[in-house]
């Protein structure tokens, strides 16, 4: 299997524009939305030590996903990695402990509002289930959000560019996005 790149780059990230509208924000401001707890519950939870993991690490978070789902992700990040795209997983399978950490972290830290809007609680969560993955850094997750249907994969919130979960079969048409997490 191709390697796949696992540092993170220090370099500045691309601008991108909002798909709700023209506002144009750095790619870090969105990608730092992504739940981080402030306090780790282990491997054991799904913690990925690093924030970054290949589709072959054995670790709780990668080894305990949906099979074809992690499948799906090993294809695409071989594939990435042909096109000299950096990819990795930052987030996979995560207990349900570990993830009402998230979600209790993002209520104290942005309200109880704006956490429902970008973290499921454990109880809805797709990524309790295995059923769910976090991509980065910015240019693997938009070269899935491009390629992701060649694998059945697909970007699930409009303001997540790197959650995806198998809804489709390879080639198919993925469902229309959500706006976020609480819709």
């Amino acid at each position: 299997m191709a390697a796949v790149t696992l540092l993170v780059a220090a370099a500045a990230y691309p601008l991108i524009e909002r798909a709700a509208g023209p506002a144009v924000l750095a790619a870090r401001d969105v990608l730092d939305t992504s739940p981080r707890p402030s306090g780790s519950t282990g491997q054991a939870g799904g913690d990925i030590p690093g924030g970054t993991a290949a589709p072959d690490d054995d670790l709780p978070a990668i080894t305990r996903l949906d099979p074809a789902l992690r499948a799906a992700v090993r294809q695409a990040a071989d594939d990435a990695d042909t096109a000299d795209i950096d990819f990795w997983i930052t987030s996979g399978w995560r207990s349900p402990a570990y993830q009402q950490k998230l979600y209790d972290d993002a209520v104290r830290n942005k309200g109880a509002a704006e956490a429902r809007r970008t973290v499921a609680d454990a109880e809805t969560s797709q990524h309790v289930s295995g059923e769910a993955v976090d991509i980065g850094p910015t240019e693997g997750a938009y070269w899935l959000i491009q390629h992701g249907t060649d694998y059945g994969l697909c970007q699930v919130y409009a303001n997540e560019i790197w959650h995806f979960e198998l809804l489709t079969r390879p080639g198919g048409t993925c469902p229309p996005m959500r706006e976020d997490a609480e819709g």
